[in-house]
């Protein structure tokens, strides 16, 4: 399976979107990456694999090409990206449930820190809003004091 991994090493690929500046870039960029856009064979060719395997990831539930209505496989580039993460981990001497797990698992952490993100703006947010009260109290008890 040499080749599959396509310049990636194990600590390289998270899985992610990769953010651009314009947020409306970037957000076509992410929604493009999601479009079927390759047979599958020109996505088993750019990965350097067979289609068979292809077919193969695709039963045992590590991707999950578009259809086309005929029902023709169409890959995305994020699919590209899974499959090449795919071979990383197949190099790596992994069997399919195990780059199966690691697939989920990377899934996972990757929604757990987008989760902490949110939580941490969301205390940064609280923080400056328990200062601003503090602040209204005191000046509140200040001017309340008998003079």
């Amino acid at each position: 399976m040499a080749g599959l991994g396509g310049g990636f090493s194990a600590g390289e690929h998270d899985g992610g979107t990769a953010a651009g500046a314009d947020g409306g870039a970037a957000r076509w960029a992410a929604g493009r990456s999601e479009l079927g856009l390759y047979a599958i064979s020109v996505a088993a060719e750019l990965v350097g694999t067979g289609q068979q395997n292809l077919r193969l990831y695709e039963r045992k539930g590590l991707l999950t090409p578009e259809r086309t209505d005929g029902g023709t496989r169409r890959y995305s580039e994020a699919n590209l990206v899974t499959l090449r993460r795919i071979g990383v981990l197949l190099d790596e001497g992994l069997n399919l449930a195990g780059v199966k797990l690691v697939l989920e698992l990377e899934a996972a952490n990757r929604g757990l820190a987008e989760d902490n993100r949110g939580l941490t703006e969301d205390n940064r947010e609280l923080r400056a809003d328990n200062r601003g009260l503090r602040k209204d109290l005191k000046r509140a008890r200040g001017s309340s004091q008998p003079d």
